[in-house]
């Protein structure tokens, strides 16, 4: 029984740790952020190079 109880706590204290950080994302709207930062830098990669479409 006391393994169950600590694989349980261990279980309890993982979930806790994600909802802290799920709600600092959220707080903070870091995951907007982010995907702006990471939108910036695909269109600097891919409006570099030239279109192999020929009219």
């Amino acid at each position: 029984m006391e393994k169950y109880l600590k694989i349980l706590r261990t279980l309890l204290i993982i979930l806790g740790w994600v909802t802290g950080i799920l709600f600092i994302v959220y707080f903070w709207n870091i995951d907007q952020k982010v995907l702006g930062w990471a939108y910036v830098q695909v269109n600097k990669i891919f409006d570099r190079k030239k279109t192999d479409i020929k009219f």
